[in-house]
């Protein structure tokens, strides 16, 4: 969680998102992507007081692409989820 100057507030976190599917040999596998988050005022103050590691979250949002080079002229590129919303999953929390 940061503090901007413009007295806003922004949460950065990293989600994983794990799949169970069979493979070719018919054996459970997990396959596991990580995805940047990036949550904007109230609702960065909601990441901050309620979201735990391991917690299910649902998420709503929008994709956003950034593009940059670096100090050495190497270009390099990420993808962010920005969120509008978050629902706690688990029972017992917000």
């Amino acid at each position: 969680m940061r503090n901007l100057n413009n007295n806003s507030k922004v949460a950065r976190f990293r989600l994983a998102v794990t799949e169970s599917r069979r493979n070719a040999n018919h054996e459970w596998v997990n396959d596991t992507q990580w995805f940047n988050i990036v949550a904007w005022g109230a609702v960065a103050e909601r990441v901050q007081k309620n979201v735990r590691k391991g917690q299910r979250l649902a998420l709503a949002g929008s994709l956003r692409n950034n593009d940059w080079t670096d100090d050495k002229g190497q270009r390099h590129s990420s993808t962010e989820v920005w969120v509008n919303d978050l629902l706690l999953m688990d029972k017992g929390k917000d």
